[in-house]
């Protein structure tokens, strides 16, 4: 039986109250109720080296019929580079954090300096005020954290490429053509001219554009991207980025569909 593709807006790339610089208005339900209204189909939350309100912002999704979640973090690593690692499930995503967090500093948190740390339940409940400050580099490299974000059966993005900080360009420099990464993230602030400039430091390298959202407001379908999928999955995203059997993600400034 033939496959059916169709396109799905999709976010990759999104805070909740556990990263300290997100608004508190980012819990799971503001967040689910938000995503549908901008038409975003499939959602990834990315907590600053943490996955802990990604269970909850799964039981809200289904609550309310979508969007479909992928688990994720975004890692900052020994070098201040970050990194969007997402994975298939949650024990997959509970096993990276509990590695990553053996290269994590035992920086106390200070809620007046960055912010609340929060864990919490669908209602918004809090579970957990988590004392480590979560805005601060592992002890392990780039090339370690891809690594292992491979070995656990995720998916690794070199985010927002385009920032002067935080991102490979900026610490390292070019990206090397056989850094195993499966996507390199541009912002959605680029100009199509902007944008189409970067594109050509990454021939052959699937490009994808997030919102990066701290706020609601920012969460919006015109600032993530669309993918060609069968279904809106773990898998069928890990497709799309290789191109593979029809998948495929479009070029977010301007690409028509197809």
């Amino acid at each position: 039986m033939e496959e059916t593709l169709r396109p799905y807006r999709v976010e990759l790339h999104c805070h909740s109250v556990l990263s300290p610089c997100a608004e508190l208005e980012m819990g799971p339900r503001d967040i689910v109720a938000r995503a549908p209204e901008q038409g975003i189909e499939l959602l990834a939350l990315t907590d600053h080296n943490a996955m802990r309100n990604v269970p909850a912002l799964v039981t809200c999704a289904a609550e309310a019929g979508g969007p479909a979640v992928l688990f994720g973090l975004e890692v900052q690593t020994a070098e201040d580079i970050h990194v969007v690692a997402l994975f298939p499930h949650e024990e997959a995503a509970r096993g990276f954090e509990a590695w990553l967090w053996t290269g994590l500093p035992p920086v106390p948190h200070r809620v007046e300096a960055f912010g609340y740390q929060l864990v919490v339940g669908p209602d918004h409940e809090v579970i957990e005020e988590v004392e480590t400050l979560l805005v601060q580099g592992v002890s392990f490299s780039v090339d370690e954290v891809i690594r292992r974000i491979r070995e656990d059966g995720g998916l690794s993005i070199l985010a927002h490429l385009d920032r002067e900080a935080f991102s490979y360009w900026a610490v390292l420099g070019p990206v090397p053509d056989d850094l195993p990464v499966d996507a390199v993230e541009l912002s959605w602030r680029l100009s199509r001219e902007s944008a189409e400039r970067w594109r050509r430091h990454f021939p052959g390298r699937t490009v994808v554009r997030s919102s990066d959202a701290h706020r609601l407001e920012d969460l919006a379908v015109r600032r993530g991207c669309r993918m060609m999928l069968a279904e809106p999955t773990f898998d069928e995203v890990a497709r799309a980025l290789r191109g593979e059997g029809g998948r495929r993600v479009y070029w977010p400034w301007g690409e028509t569909e197809g």
